[in-house]
């Protein structure tokens, strides 16, 4: 059966390499930008080669920045003295929507996984030991997901940390077991932060 024009196809194979999107999905939306205007298709690709174009690491907590720093580490307002451990820039977007965090953040970019041959070194796990040992910080929040690779990564953090003598908490297990803190809502995500502990 004919798959269409070849750039219809490769548009296709493209888009089926997005997380959550099968063939089905693909197609739907290759045929979607197909029959779109001309503008539309031309922004759609612009917006795409400009975030991979202009999207950068902050050079402090290793989130997404459009320059050296993060619109976070910029903000003067933000309380300097604690600072929140996340695996992946996605989740501190989910803690920025509860409006109770005022404080700093760190991206580890992953999780220990041995079997997926990710290690210490292949995190930012340095850059938050050099944060801490520079001094100024109180507590460290370890925000990491409650799967096993989130725990085994913030009792591996919680060991690092605890001996520079800052206090180490752990979220709250509001964040359902298993699940990414991504796709956690609001309301979820503000009782985990009320409820942390130390760790």
């Amino acid at each position: 059966m004919s798959e269409g024009p070849a750039p219809l196809s490769r548009l296709t194979a493209e888009l089926s390499q997005l997380p959550g999107i099968g063939r089905r999905t693909a197609q739907r939306l290759a045929f979607h930008i197909l029959r779109s205007d001309d503008a539309d298709a031309r922004n759609l690709a612009q917006a795409i080669a400009e975030v991979k174009e202009k999207v950068g690491l902050c050079e402090i907590c290793f989130n997404l920045a459009e320059g050296p720093r993060c619109r976070i580490c910029e903000d003067a307002g933000r309380d300097e003295t604690v600072i929140c451990v996340v695996e992946e820039p996605a989740d501190v977007i989910p803690l920025e929507r509860t409006h109770e965090f005022r404080g700093r953040y760190h991206v580890l970019h992953g999780v220990l996984s041995p079997l997926s041959g990710v290690g210490p070194d292949e995190l930012r796990v340095q850059g938050l030991l050099d944060r801490v040992r520079e001094g100024g910080v109180e507590e460290i929040i370890l925000a990491t997901s409650p799967t096993v690779e989130g725990e085994a990564t913030a009792v591996y953090l919680a060991r690092l940390l605890k001996p520079l003598g800052v206090r180490v908490t752990r979220i709250a297990m509001g964040v359902p077991v298993g699940s990414d803190l991504e796709w956690a809502d609001e309301v979820t995500m503000s009782k985990a932060l009320e409820g942390r502990r130390e760790y």
